[in-house]
């Protein structure tokens, strides 16, 4: 995969590429928006806790796939207030930290999920090889 990042536009604010672009002949998997949910029906409170949880969670279905977080072409993020943003992002960035390319990211502010305490969502494209 090649990361996009022109010379001519400002850098990213953080850790994540302006564009990807997949291998050719790649699979694309697009995986669902994962809450903080831990596997005991728990959610924590805080959103670098419950940013943990969706990282974890998209492991685990990258794996159950053939896939690798390296293989992450773009992630989609959302949180329920600004002050989330600093949590979600120190939890993208432990999450990201060991690859050397990054994947693009989105982050938004939504008015709120399904219930009162998810406070981010997160979900990812990848693309492993064929």
């Amino acid at each position: 995969m090649q990361t996009l990042d022109p010379r001519g536009i400002a850098p990213p604010f953080a850790r994540y590429a302006h564009g990807v672009v997949a291998d050719p002949g790649a699979r694309v998997i697009a995986l669902s928006g994962q809450l903080g949910l831990a596997p005991d029906g728990t959610v924590p409170e805080g959103a670098e806790a419950q940013a943990r949880i969706c990282f974890a969670n998209l492991d685990a279905i990258l794996a159950e796939a053939g896939a690798t977080r390296g293989h992450v072409l773009r992630l989609t993020a959302y949180v329920t207030a600004r002050d989330h943003m600093a949590g979600y992002m120190a939890a993208r960035d432990a999450w990201l930290a060991d690859l050397a390319r990054v994947p693009a990211s989105t982050l938004l502010i939504v008015a709120g999920f399904t219930r009162p305490e998810f406070v981010g969502e997160v979900e990812a494209l990848a693309a492993p090889p064929g």
